[in-house]
């Protein structure tokens, strides 16, 4: 081979090298949550791995739990729109005025899986909900299932309510554990294993994941409430739109062939997958010896379920009353 022919392929090689390496990008994701939690460990190493397999490893992902981004869940919205990260994983329930119809998917209603009422979500994005997300890319929307109560006394019957210092999913859902002669207390997730431990609250609503590792709850809790009215955390996954935007063409067709549906029931599927393997480990744990599982009645369950209608009026009144006239609307849509 000629010199001259060596040197000019070196120099192609070299051109093409570095116009990959002008055309990397890296997004830094920020999530509150412990690094083996299974959405880190599970959700977003599928995600990683898709975008460096379609991009050809131009386009990568770092993440950063624990909040080493900024503590705790409460800003994760601010963090994406100011651009603190690329992209962030929080709750609507959160930064509540920001997201009022979203949050509709919350109270009880048809739904009792991840699964199914992310699909309900999903089914009334377009119509409803896409309006609160105009200042973000949306990767993804989808729940959790609350359908325990862990607890520290009985609260399996409306006269063990009565007075009972409980954690609802969201602050919205206030009238509902009013109606059901509980007392609501305001706490986030990363706090209720100290709130149950120290006596600050005497129940939580659960996941079955909470009560296991990562969170822990049977360490601290002596009742498992079952068939209680089942309410939906709800979660995001935001891209910050000026980074999105400033993407390559490339960059952007993968990111929108994972964002939405796809991503959304990833999600979905991660929390009802963590539930099942809790589930079962708890069938068997040494840590479920000194814990009682209690069933609500279906006499009682009826009962709860008339104190969630009533609930749900005042819930109603209230988004109409801060101009959101089609709430009742929105929920309908959500439980046909």
């Amino acid at each position: 081979m000629k010199l001259s022919n060596w040197l000019g392929g070196l120099a192609t090689a070299i051109s093409i090298t570095f116009s990959t390496l002008a055309h990397s990008e890296e997004l830094t994701v920020a999530t509150f949550i412990p690094p083996q939690h299974h959405i880190n460990a599970g959700l977003f190493k599928w995600f990683g791995e898709e975008i460096d397999k379609r991009s050809n490893g131009t386009l990568t992902m770092q993440l950063y739990p624990a909040g080493q981004l900024g503590a705790g869940p409460v800003q994760q919205y601010k963090r994406v729109v100011e651009g603190v990260a690329d992209i962030v994983f929080g709750l609507q329930a959160y930064t509540p005025k920001i997201f009022p119809r979203s949050m509709l998917i919350i109270p009880p209603g048809k739904a009792t899986s991840a699964k199914e009422s992310t699909e309900r979500l999903l089914a009334i994005y377009d119509e409803h909900l896409a309006q609160e997300y105009q200042d973000v890319k949306l990767l993804g929307i989808f729940t959790t299932t609350g359908n325990l109560w862990s607890s520290t006394r009985d609260v399996s019957t409306m006269d063990g309510l009565k007075g009972a210092k409980i954690v609802p999913f969201a602050a919205m859902t206030t009238p509902i554990f009013e109606a059901l002669g509980a007392t609501p207390v305001q706490m986030p997730v990363t706090e209720m294993y100290t709130g149950l431990s120290t006596g600050t609250i005497d129940a939580t609503t659960a996941t079955y994941n909470n009560i296991t590792p990562p969170w822990n709850f049977w360490d601290v809790s002596s009742h498992i409430v079952k068939n209680v009215p089942v309410q939906f955390a709800q979660f995001f996954v935001l891209m910050n739109k000026e980074r999105y935007e400033g993407l390559s063409d490339e960059h952007r067709a993968i990111i929108d062939q994972l964002a939405g549906e796809t991503f959304s029931l990833k999600g979905a599927a991660s929390f009802d997958g963590a539930d099942n393997k809790s589930a079962q480990a708890m069938e068997s744990a040494d840590q479920m010896n000194n814990i009682k599982v209690v069933s609500v009645t279906d006499a009682e369950r009826a009962k709860m379920n008339a104190a969630v209608k009533q609930g749900l009026e005042v819930i109603f009144a209230d988004y109409e009353s801060r101009g959101i006239s089609n709430a009742r609307e929105i929920y309908q849509a959500i439980n046909k």
